[in-house]
């Protein structure tokens, strides 16, 4: 090694030490906060870092990877991130423009001719900001019953989209919108000629060498380190499930990486799109992605110094926070909730990853950016977070009311031999229904995973009795609708969720 390399190396490494002694004091506070917050909230295991003027200076891993086991996670654990993938589509998009194969204010019929919503007239007037920006008149989650656990491909989901309801005129309203996130993916594709996956590793995890992250859960076992999901069963006791595999719908959704990866995407998009003075993304591009597109509406009666104004960019939650810009997006995964901010003024993120759905991770973001910032006074988050978590599904009693008004000693109006049959339904596709020794079963066509034996509740209503148990709901009917001579017709369902409207299935008998 020659004197000038050991030399330099030496005052990198110095840099280095010093720079993590000078927030020693606030990382001491922060750390001993996130330990009692693993306890409190019971969830498996929760890794953090904070990010702080391109440094990774604090990183670390609570609780056990899975129930039962005893191995900690650390900031190279690998947990689903869900929808802070969406960051990472509206950044390949915003690229895509940089490049002129698209313009912001393209209508995305004149790319994916197949692409349809509620009604024609709208369809030909969304653009592909609209995508980005949740304004295309659909509500939050809708039509998602038709994507989970499905195997059909983007096309032909973004091929139904035009049987899910309308819920506000186009760009008057805020609808999270999982289905256009993965028209945006299909139109990376389109434009491309590679998938969104190819893409994402070219564009972006080569570049920045998140070398860990991945989007398909064939590489899972190949990365190792990886945190097992968990499901939550009567709020108290996290039970260890199998990953899901979102290589499908992965623009919305399909990343899977960890802290020390997603210190350099933090760190990438703080420095305005510049990775080693290579420029990814235009500063008009970034600014697009930051500016506030589809605004929140803002209770001023309860304004603080914390937040006034607040909305969604393209893939990032956009407000002010404490006089500072604040940039951020959660994600949501079957047993695994994250979060990620930044507050690009101070050249800050926080990043939360944990594989339980009672998850801590607002408490433990708010807590640490507030102590990161000096703020005087900081809240305890954990303790308000979790009092109102409790509150939340204390109060969510739709399974209980279920029960109550299961009426007994009552049979079907027709022979169960009149329930067998196949049921259409727009989005879901065939649904059948056998009768094989007294049992009624059901049976989706595309979604194996929903397929459930049927026992008798009351009347023409039976529960579903899942073969697989699913981490976002548990009691469920499936109800026979008729007609004025009593000729089934169709069935309902009603499943008490916060994510997946089975409601929206509305499949009638065709056989």
């Amino acid at each position: 090694m020659n004197k000038k390399y050991y030399y330099s190396l030496l005052l990198l490494l110095c840099h280095f030490q010093l720079f993590g002694q000078t927030y020693k004091k606030e990382v001491k506070k922060i750390d001993a906060y996130f330990s009692q917050i693993i306890q409190d909230w019971e969830v498996p295991s929760m890794s953090v870092g904070i990010v702080k003027d391109g440094q990774l200076i604090f990183s670390k891993g609570y609780g056990t990877k899975e129930i039962g086991k005893e191995e900690t996670p650390d900031k190279e654990t690998l947990y689903a991130i869900a929808s802070i993938s969406k960051g990472f589509t509206a950044t390949m998009i915003s690229q895509l423009v940089d490049e002129g194969k698209l313009n912001w204010e393209d209508k995305v019929v004149d790319h994916l001719p197949y692409f349809a919503v509620y009604d024609p007239m709208i369809t030909q007037l969304i653009t592909v900001k609209d995508i980005l920006s949740h304004r295309v008149g659909l509500g939050t989650f809708s039509g998602d019953i038709m994507w989970y656990q499905s195997d059909y491909t983007s096309e032909e989901i973004i091929k139904r989209i035009k049987y899910v309801p309308q819920s506000f005129e186009l760009r008057d309203g805020f609808g999270y919108s999982n289905l256009m996130f993965i028209t945006a993916g299909q139109l990376i594709k389109e434009v491309t000629g590679k998938t969104w996956g190819e893409n994402v590793q070219e564009r972006i995890l080569d570049p920045l060498g998140m070398d860990r992250t991945i989007y398909s859960l064939k590489n899972l076992d190949k990365k190792g380190n990886y945190a097992t999901p968990h499901r939550l069963e009567n709020n108290t006791k996290n039970i260890p499930i199998e990953w899901t595999n979102w290589e499908e719908i992965a623009a919305t959704g399909g990343l899977i990486s960890s802290v020390e990866d997603l210190a350099k995407w933090l760190d990438f998009n703080m420095k305005n799109g510049i990775i080693n003075g290579d420029t990814l993304i235009s500063a008009s591009s970034r600014n697009q992605l930051w500016k506030i597109q589809n605004p929140y509406t803002s209770d001023l009666t309860k304004s603080h110094m914390e937040t006034h104004f607040s909305g969604y960019g393209l893939g990032w939650g956009v407000k002010d926070y404490h006089g500072n810009l604040r940039v951020s997006h959660s994600g949501g995964y079957d047993g695994m909730i994250t979060m990620v901010n930044m507050i690009p003024d101070q050249q800050l993120g926080v990043i939360v990853l944990t594989n339980g759905l009672k998850s801590p991770i607002s408490a433990a973001s708010n807590y640490a950016i507030d102590v990161m910032l000096g703020m005087k006074e900081v809240k305890d988050y954990s303790k308000l977070y979790l009092e109102s978590s409790n509150k939340r599904f204390v109060k969510d009693d739709r399974v209980e009311k279920m029960r109550e008004s299961k009426v007994e000693g009552t049979k079907p109006t027709l022979d169960l031999k009149n329930f067998e049959g196949v049921y259409h339904s727009k989005l879901n596709g065939d649904i059948k229904v056998e009768l094989v020794n007294d049992q009624l079963s059901l049976t989706f066509e595309h979604q194996s995973f929903l397929n459930a034996d049927l026992a008798h509740w009351h009347y023409n209503t039976f529960e579903l009795k899942w073969k697989n148990t699913s981490p976002w709901f548990t009691l469920g009917t499936v109800n026979f609708t008729t007609d004025n001579q009593n000729r089934v017709t169709g069935i309902t369902f009603e499943v008490p969720n916060h994510d997946f409207y089975f409601e929206e299935i509305r499949a009638k008998k065709v056989k």
